[in-house]
């Protein structure tokens, strides 16, 4: 086993990856060199060293065991760290940082309702006792501060990342009942397009079978029957694949919106209604929409997406722009096939010319 890979299972160990901390758990370790910044303007008896560093294998067993912990069993090891910590106020100033770590904990315990009051428990237990230790305010206020900030900011962040991982469990959910129904679906109609088709070649390959001997030229004729059902079979199922690979823009704008809506983003959409467009046209225009507002979701940090398509002389435009702080990169995968769908409708991509976050197509109304 190489030295990498142990390390790697003894940081799962520490540090669970349902967490979501990764290495950085290991960086929020440094504050706990402020619980040992008195020791160094003043000298320290082998009691109270031997205590400390007790205290600090003690610490670390808590902070790693917390990531692993929920609900009760999270508040204990709360309660635990606020303990040290009031403990070694009356000696060590620097014990302030154990509150800050106990508040930075306290998303574990349940609905962010309940976090905020053990963040503001711990905060006022700070708040009483450190100043009874170091009567002057700038040893205990930015302890009590710090702590009702890191504890609310991760309460904050615990619950958008939950609220991400039902977003993405329900579009998974959505996705997978979409798979299925169109399973259902093309199963219907290829039964509806082959199956009369092919009773009829059944039935005459019969036929022919029977007449190759006493009727070689009625016999000849079924046969070439068969060939034309044949091909008009396939011509058939091409048409109803072609149908699946191809979306209309009212069911895409329809999709574009819920994507946003549930994304947190406002779309604002501007549509001509008396816009009429090939099918072909629609189907490009609806993956070049599709990618796009794929993209904003995912990288943009936008509040709004702007949409519009309109006639522009004997051409539509297409224009989507964000509010987010992001730029539209020319070599990304996505940028080439959206630009390589435009072209194949003898269109053109515009990016960036209007923000570096915009996108704006012109295609004409007759597609080449």
């Amino acid at each position: 086993m190489t030295l990498r890979r142990h390390l790697q299972q003894v940081h799962e160990r520490l540090v669970p990856p349902e967490s979501a901390q990764g290495w950085t758990a290991y960086l929020w370790l440094v504050y706990f060199v402020f619980f040992f910044v008195e020791w160094y303007f003043r000298p320290v008896g082998p009691l109270e060293l031997g205590l400390g560093l007790a205290t600090v294998a003690v610490f670390l067993v808590l902070y790693f065991s917390a990531f692993r912990r929920v609900g009760g069993a999270a508040l204990l090891h709360i309660l635990a760290m606020a303990a040290l910590a009031a403990a070694w106020s009356f000696t060590n100033a620097g014990a302030s940082v154990l509150f800050i770590y106990a508040a930075a904990f306290a998303h574990l315990v349940g609905p962010p309702r309940r976090a905020v009051w053990v963040v503001l428990g711990i905060a006022a237990t700070a708040a009483v006792i450190a100043p009874l230790a170091r009567p002057e305010p700038f040893y205990w206020m930015p302890g009590v501060f710090i702590s009702i900030m890191i504890g609310m900011a991760n309460i904050f962040f615990s619950e958008q990342g939950r609220k991400n991982a039902e977003l993405k469990l329900g579009q998974a959910e959505i996705k997978r009942l979409a798979r299925v129904a169109e399973r259902e679906r093309i199963a219907r109609d290829l039964h509806d397009v082959l199956g009369h088709t092919l009773s009829v070649i059944a039935v005459k390959s019969e036929l022919a079978e029977r007449l190759v001997d006493r009727d070689p030229d009625r016999s000849r004729e079924e046969i070439r029957a068969m060939g034309e059902s044949a091909r008009e079979a396939l011509a058939d199922v091409r048409k109803a694949i072609s149908g699946y690979q191809q979306q209309t823009l009212d069911e895409t704008l329809e999709h574009m919106c819920l994507s946003l809506r549930a994304a947190d983003i406002d779309p604002q959409i501007d549509v001509d209604a008396n816009l009429e467009l090939p099918t072909r046209t629609q189907g490009m225009l609806s993956l070049v929409i599709r990618e796009a507002v794929t993209n904003i979701i995912r990288h943009s940090g936008a509040r709004r997406c702007q949409l519009t398509l309109a006639p522009v002389g004997n051409d539509v435009r297409l224009a989507i722009s964000d509010d987010g702080g992001g730029r539209i990169r020319m070599d990304g995968n996505g940028i080439q096939g959206m630009r390589a769908r435009i072209e194949s409708l003898g269109g053109t991509l515009s990016i960036g010319s209007h923000g570096p976050s915009s996108l704006v197509a012109n295609v004409p109304r007759e597609a080449a």
